[in-house]
């Protein structure tokens, strides 16, 4: 039983590999092989390599420094944050919250079993997070210091030890997330949120990662005494790599002491986590008067709770309404520096920066492909939207007027910023703020209409239409490929035409073209949707 239910578990990780639901059917042989090549090149070719690359950096320096416990330490320390953060979502969804809780609760399976099975899916993902790291580094220090029995075997301990306290962080910060998440009432922002924030700090640590490398092994003998003088055990912990059979003793008891405990309490606590359903809060009914909206305002509205509702969605495709502020503010600090430097190189060309200003903000604009998706997501539940008594175009008018309020409205503020650091005339600045408005209302638009003539409504899981579709590569594609030219042939014809009359022309032909697609969308485009 317990075999059975690895494969379960197995096969619910990697099941957009065996299962493709943008056509709602299994995959052939020799596309799951595919996909699991695809996966291995990306893990072993793309993150193996980044941290070889690291292991190496740091290696080399803490080899010669006599200081290798500390590059332990530190790759040991890398592999535990990696294994543990990139598994705890895993763990919160596949061993406390799964869908099929009370399924398997219901069938004669002893509960230990199903814990140990769950326990060993969140396992092997953590190690798997973990091999990324440690692997490479064990065998870049082999390599570069030399193999010997006693390196071999404690390295390949610290190994099992590193993936053993992965698997317990694993099981901690999972129950932490199913506990809040159950008294939560909108999960999505919270979601959104957590992501965000995962890839700020890995953003942070990027490009912050070569500094950090150097000053660690500059100032190696100073991190290193007070390592051992504050906090010994860690110290062991590195001795583990080394060779040392004595910390390798010291932490294979203690690790295995406690995952017992780990084993013990989650023993005894998972049926109460596996069978709760979260507080029910007691409303008292109020009477209330319900005020009557126009249709257009009720479908709008309904437009923005399927938006806010799903994660998938806010994160894929409305990454745009972060990141326009943001530049805003950017343009506030860095802005005249950013200015001067394209000013230097581009000389010759009269308000070069400008355009060029123009044209980064409707490519961050362009980040934000609400619309190309939306009427993919309306699934096999399209039919409500048919039989309701409102008119096709409102529906699809609803669909793009999310991307423009979304994009439009944060756009004002970076647009305003660009008028204000530029050193140009009064009428490139008028247009530095129109024309990323009217590009915005253009690529909406234009999203609408690639999403009614390339609907995807079979699919079992949202990640298909929001990421799969060829409605959201055309419109993500098709914006950048247009920004791209909205840059590249000022600098070809800026001397002949000059900016303000350049963006003046670029402006009448997005509002132009935007005009077409709607009058196609209120007669062609409302027929097809009410086709489909």
């Amino acid at each position: 039983m317990l075999k059975v239910l690895l494969r379960k578990q197995f096969t619910e990780v990697f099941k957009s590999y065996f299962y493709d639901a943008k056509k709602n059917r299994m995959r052939s042989k020799g596309a799951i092989a595919g996909w699991f090549v695809f996966f291995i090149v990306l893990t072993v070719g793309m993150l193996g390599g980044i941290f070889t690359s690291m292991s190496i950096s740091l290696c080399s320096g803490l080899a010669l420094a006599e200081m290798n416990w500390l590059y332990f330490l530190l790759m040991g320390g890398i592999a535990i944050l990696f294994g543990a953060f990139g598994s705890v979502f895993n763990t919160y969804s596949g061993l406390y919250l799964p869908k099929d809780n009370d399924l398997l609760l219901s069938l004669p399976i002893p509960v230990r079993t199903i814990i140990a099975a769950r326990l060993m899916n969140v396992y092997l993902m953590g190690t798997m997070y973990v091999s990324v790291v440690l692997l490479p580094a064990l065998i870049v220090y082999w390599v570069m210091v030399g193999v010997t029995a006693a390196r071999v075997i404690c390295g390949i301990l610290l190994f099992l030890i590193v993936s053993v306290i992965v698997l317990l962080l694993s099981c901690l910060l999972g129950r932490v997330v199913a506990g809040i998440s159950l008294k939560l009432k909108n999960k999505s922002f919270v979601t959104v949120l957590i992501a965000l924030l995962f890839i700020g700090v890995y953003y942070f640590f990027y490009f912050k990662a070569n500094d950090l490398i150097r000053d660690i092994i500059e100032n190696a003998d100073v991190y290193g005494a007070k390592i051992k003088g504050a906090a010994y055990g860690l110290y062991l912990f590195g001795r583990i790599g080394e060779g040392d059979w004595g910390a390798t003793a010291i932490f294979l008891a203690g690790t295995a002491v406690i995952f017992t405990l780990v084993w013990v309490l989650l023993s005894r606590s998972f049926l109460r986590i596996a069978a709760a359903g979260g507080k029910a809060e007691k409303v008292r009914y109020v009477e209330k008067r319900s005020r009557a909206k126009r249709v257009f305002s009720a479908v709008l509205g309904k437009e923005f709770a399927r938006f806010t509702s799903s994660p998938n969605y806010m994160l894929n495709c409305g990454l745009g309404v972060l990141m326009l502020p943001a530049a805003g503010v950017l343009l506030l600090i860095k802005g005249q520096e950013f200015y001067a430097i394209i000013g230097r190189f581009l000389a010759d060309i009269p308000d070069a920066a400008a355009v060029l200003l123009c044209t980064a903000l409707c490519l961050v604009s362009s980040m934000n492909d609400m619309a190309s998706p939306s009427v993919s997501l309306e699934g096999k539940s399209i039919w409500i939207q048919q039989s309701l008594p409102v008119p096709a175009k409102t529906v699809l008018r609803a669909k793009a007027c999310v991307q423009i309020i979304l994009t439009g409205v944060p756009m004002l503020f970076p647009s305003v910023c660009a008028a204000a650091i530029v050193q140009t005339t009064l009428a490139v600045r008028i247009l530095l703020c129109v024309l990323p408005l009217v590009f915005t209302f253009f690529s909406a638009i234009a999203g609408t209409v690639i999403g009614v003539r390339m609907p995807v409504l079979n699919w079992t899981n949202e990640l298909a239409p929001i990421k799969q579709s060829g409605a959201v590569m055309i419109a993500l594609f098709g914006g950048w490929i247009v920004c791209a030219m909205l840059g590249g042939l000022y600098l070809l014809l800026g001397r002949a035409v000059g900016a303000a009359t350049y963006l003046l022309a670029w402006t009448v032909v997005f509002a132009a073209a935007a005009a077409a697609l709607q009058r196609w969308l209120d007669t062609k485009g409302a027929q097809t949707f009410a086709a489909l």
